[in-house]
């Protein structure tokens, strides 16, 4: 038998032990914000579509019911164009706004939020994901109430293509808020309490025209991010909109969701820690 030294073996200890003291391990590259957030969108979209459609189906129907119910309330255009405007926004809020703090609130009480926490995406990409998964929901329903209602109450048509705008932006606004009440709740029932809470004041203050308000209740209505978007599309329902206020409605529905959307990452990130 002969011996042979290790330090001629290429894969000998003396040979391994001379190069890692030298050699750096090297790391994959670091996950950015936009590939990590169509990634969670993907899945989202996929894990909810099942279960959330009957649930937007609700928020239609319910929408629809609110604008047959005050058919007979209401007297004037002005009246008929904030009953519109404010049941097409409602179908936003119940999903983006109820439903988005019932799923953070369970996914934190679960453990859930342990898996993200896992992966090596941004904190911020989970909940932008979720929130653009969750008001991808809300678009067929709030065509359809905003083209129901047009008819019901004889208002036109021509405009209606600015809810593109003002279903990702007041969507944005409203998920951020849903999002942070999961997010920050104690418990998951207190989640919901919240959600359902945000989801009757974005009914309530919507859908009623703001002229039979007490002035308490206009305040608070105007501190509602979703207002802005009812406002907005409810301007365009006349006969020369003023395009300056409908843009600045919109860009009041931005500004919150930017900053709605950094409170609901900070809380991710205050609650996937604890």
């Amino acid at each position: 038998m002969s011996v042979v030294p290790a330090e001629v073996l290429p894969g000998g200890a003396l040979a391994l032990e001379e190069t890692v003291p030298g050699a750096a391990a090297e790391l994959g590259p670091r996950a950015r914000l936009w590939p990590s957030l169509a990634a969670v969108y993907r899945a989202q979209l996929s894990r909810a579509r099942v279960a959330r459609i009957p649930l937007l189906f609700v928020a239609t129907f319910q929408s629809v019911g609110i604008m047959i119910m005050m058919r007979g309330v209401v007297d004037s255009r002005g009246e008929a164009q904030s009953v519109v405007a404010g049941s097409s926004v409602v179908v936003v809020a119940y999903v983006a706004l109820n439903l988005l703090a019932q799923y953070f609130g369970q996914l934190r009480a679960s453990g859930g939020l342990d898996h993200y926490a896992t992966l090596p995406v941004p904190p911020a990409s989970v909940v932008l994901g979720a929130a653009a998964a969750y008001a991808s929901f809300t678009v067929p329903g709030t065509l359809v109430t905003a083209v129901f209602g047009c008819v019901l109450f004889g208002l036109p048509l021509s405009n209606l293509w600015i809810l593109l705008a003002v279903i990702p932006l007041a969507g944005a606004a409203l998920s951020g808020l849903g999002a942070a009440c999961g997010l920050l709740a104690p418990r998951p029932e207190l989640a919901t309490l919240l959600g359902q809470l945000g989801m009757s004041a974005a009914l309530l203050l919507g859908v009623l025209p703001p002229d039979r308000m007490p002035g308490i209740i206009q305040f608070a209505r105007d501190l509602l991010p979703s207002t802005y978007g009812v406002e907005a599309y409810a301007r365009t329902f006349g006969d020369r909109p003023d395009w300056a206020v409908v843009l600045a409605d919109l860009g009041v529905c931005a500004g919150v969701g930017v900053v709605s959307l950094a409170v609901a990452t900070w809380a991710y990130r205050r609650a996937a820690v604890r």
